[in-house]
């Protein structure tokens, strides 16, 4: 069963204002379901998954698009960045919206593109399934932790008790996962991570050794919700601090990782300057780190961090999911006051913690005066992210916001 995606109106809007339209995002995340359901079953259609389909793009880009006529669906199209110069060509001569729609399970900077096709190309990133995706209510905003969204996001919240919630986490965000048995978890993962590695491991990289790598993705999962340090990952792996970042870099190319980083400040030497690792798919990082069941992961040792690694890749997606890339950043300094998101719209900073508390008080909340008194922003009303079943004032510009409005 398809579920409505929040990106379905960006796409039509986008097609009609841009020639080519890119979407990128990982292997399962509903890319090409995604397109087809806008429109895409109407067009010529091409993977270059298929062999003889990739080998024609690479080796005669031209042919292949006299071949396949716009308007056309390239499906996997990192395979052959040689079509890159001949679409740029077909736009600039036809000068028609929506010729090209194009997937990708890579972000566009690491498909070495030999000519820019800016000003022509949208580009939008998909991830797995949002929580409101979920739920079947793909129109929700982006995430703001306003009054006034907060009040409209509780008429339409789901009820969910913790174990519900862990279970989401534990179960993943991959469209083919939603309606399927829990039994088959053990097997999508396990064909998720060998595919992954098997495809597009080997094409980005000179990865020799496939079981390194797997050994890198796990001990990199073990980390989701910490501050990464590329050496001390590399000590654990038996690598090298360079080998770790660029394994690194290929991940995030994938879509699976999200790095966040510090909001930088010419104030102060005092903050962190490392950034923090999260998984996008939960249910990838719980495979990963052994966590087999959704009752071990919600009382086991790594809990926080999956629901801080939840929340996080819950509040990117809100945003990319719109069409929009949000302003985000986390704020540490070496006297431990820590605020976990910093979202910043329109010149405000809105400060964000997450907590498995369910009745927070505003000592959760104390560090969020180093926006005004460090960072010198603009403070705007914040959150405390939480277990709590409805959202309660914590203190006059903050709110005790339940994770399941999300």
């Amino acid at each position: 069963m398809y579920l409505a995606r929040t990106l379905e109106k960006t796409i039509h809007q986008m097609s009609a204002f841009r020639p080519v339209l890119l979407v990128t995002g990982p292997r399962q995340a509903g890319k090409t379901t995604l397109l087809r359901t806008c429109g895409g079953a109407q067009r010529n259609y091409v993977s270059l998954d298929r062999l003889e389909m990739r080998s024609l793009a690479q080796n005669d880009p031209g042919l292949f698009l006299q071949r396949f006529k716009t308007p056309l669906l390239i499906d996997e199209v990192q395979y052959a960045p040689q079509l890159f110069p001949y679409i740029k060509a077909a736009v600039d001569q036809q000068k028609q919206a929506g010729m090209y729609w194009l997937t990708s399970s890579q972000q566009f900077q690491r498909m070495n593109v030999s000519e820019s096709l800016a000003g022509r190309m949208g580009i939008l990133q998909l991830a797995g399934l949002s929580q409101a995706e979920s739920a079947g209510q793909p129109d929700r905003q982006p995430f703001l932790p306003v009054t006034e969204q907060t009040e409209q996001r509780a008429a339409g919240a789901q009820e969910a008790d913790i174990m519900s919630l862990f279970h989401r986490i534990w179960k993943g965000t991959s469209p083919k996962m939603h309606a399927a048995d829990d039994e088959m978890w053990q097997v999508f993962y396990s064909s998720y991570v060998q595919t992954y590695i098997e495809r597009d491991i080997r094409d980005m990289s000179a990865v020799q050794n496939e079981l390194d790598f797997l050994t890198f993705m796990r001990a990199l999962a073990a980390r989701t919700g910490q501050l990464l340090n590329y050496s001390d990952i590399a000590r654990d792996v038996g690598s090298t601090a360079p080998t770790a970042k660029a394994w690194v870099s290929m991940l995030q190319a994938s879509g699976l990782i999200f790095l966040l980083h510090p909001c930088h400040t010419h104030f102060s030497n005092r903050l962190i300057k490392a950034p923090k690792l999260y998984f996008m798919d939960t249910g990838l990082a719980c495979y990963l780190t052994g966590w087999n069941t959704p009752q071990t992961l919600a009382w086991g040792h790594m809990n926080g961090k999956m629901l801080e690694t939840y929340v996080v890749s819950e509040l990117i997606k809100s945003w990319w999911h719109a069409g929009r890339q949000p302003n985000v950043s986390y704020y540490r300094d070496k006297d431990r006051r820590e605020i976990d998101v910093l979202l910043e719209e329109n010149g405000v900073m809105h400060p964000m913690v997450i907590t498995m508390k369910s009745n927070p008080h505003k000592e959760d909340s104390k560090a969020f005066s180093v926006i005004e008194s460090v960072l010198r922003k603009k403070r705007g009303h914040g959150a405390v992210l939480c277990l709590a079943q409805t959202h309660l004032p914590v203190t006059a510009d903050v709110d005790a916001v339940p994770i399941r409005y999300l």
